[in-house]
């Protein structure tokens, strides 16, 4: 597969594989399932694979270190830290906001390390920026992880152009995580792509699918588990969600013309939006990986991917990306 770079020390896969549905968020999972998923990624010669503390919480990155543990040299595994997790209460109750105090930086550090089953995480991001500690402090204490050979590159999640900015004046950023897809491109209009592209910071947009609305396989809110962090969405209300399925006209006809999958179009369209963009779709069976895998090797004119931002113009989706909570949570 296509290698792409993340700044200047990490080395990755064009497309990853985001790993939070195989432990959260997504309903039901199934681990052995999950399990042979991940390996047949290394097979496929994915290399790069997004975790986080706060995924199951905690369970999702020891499935990612275990299964990962025998090719731990040929991979590039990322971590998140930044939430307030208390598991004494239950489920979808247990953030109660966020922490990047300096002390809970490191702390948390050391407990991802032990989950992973690994001496350095390769890339560390902060997943939401904590309005109440300045960014200069949180990337201080990532600094001294790497310093300390705990950590290789560092990374933010849905964070300003400013702060950015701000964070790689303290130590160089190699990466920054935020939604990025058809149907959601603010990325293209806050400054943080003019942002990654001066700095060479790689850009990693999470949900390139649309949290799998641009797979054409979501008509209706029963089609999404009842447990299904999805239904709490504006975008997969009911109303919202059928208006959505409209805008899939051209994106199913194109795939059908090209010979592709519907998925398979939509990931291509964002790896050409920029050599330093690396795609994470979820994928928690073995024929969808197969697919987003193969999407590296889909070739687009300019008229196809004009035409296709045309048709899912983000000023035509009903609804948010996110509840006005979650996105009080973003720093964009």
């Amino acid at each position: 597969m296509e290698q792409r770079s993340l700044g200047e020390h990490l080395t990755v896969s064009a497309v990853g594989l985001g790993c939070m549905g195989m432990s959260y968020a997504y309903g039901p999972a199934d681990e052995e399932q999950s399990v042979a998923t991940l390996n047949r990624a290394v097979e496929l010669g994915v290399t790069f694979f997004d975790t986080a503390e706060m995924y199951g919480p905690f369970i999702n990155e020891e499935l990612v270190g275990r299964v990962l543990k025998p090719v731990r040299d040929r991979v590039v595994i990322a971590t998140k830290f930044g939430f307030r997790i208390d598991t004494s209460l239950p489920h979808g109750q247990n953030i109660t906001g966020v922490d990047s105090r300096p002390e809970h930086v490191k702390a948390v550090a050391e407990a991802s390390l032990k989950r992973l089953g690994t001496d350095v995480i390769d890339l560390y991001y902060q997943h939401r920026v904590d309005p109440s500690v300045p960014i200069e402090e949180t990337v201080g204490a990532m600094a001294d992880l790497v310093r300390e050979g705990k950590v290789k590159a560092l990374g933010l999640s849905e964070a300003s152009a400013a702060t950015i900015r701000r964070a790689h004046a303290v130590h160089p950023i190699a990466a920054v995580q935020s939604e990025y897809s058809l149907w959601s491109r603010d990325p293209e209009d806050n400054g943080v792509f003019d942002t990654c592209r001066e700095l060479g910071i790689g850009f990693v947009p999470y949900s390139p699918l649309g949290r799998g609305m641009l797979t054409g396989a979501i008509r209706k809110t029963e089609d999404l588990a009842a447990n299904d962090f999805r239904r709490s969405l504006p975008r997969f209300q009911s109303g919202a969600l059928e208006s959505n399925t409209g805008l899939l006209e051209t994106l199913e006809a194109m795939a059908t013309q090209k010979g592709v999958t519907v998925a398979q179009l939509a990931l291509s369209w964002v790896l050409h939006q920029g050599d330093f963009i690396v795609p994470i779709p979820g994928a928690r069976k073995i024929p969808h990986l197969e697919q987003n895998a193969a999407a590296a090797a889909i070739a687009l004119t300019p008229e196809d991917v004009a035409k296709l931002s045309t048709a899912l113009d983000p000023s035509r989706v009903k609804g948010k990306r996110y509840s006005d909570a979650s996105l009080a949570m973003t720093n964009l």
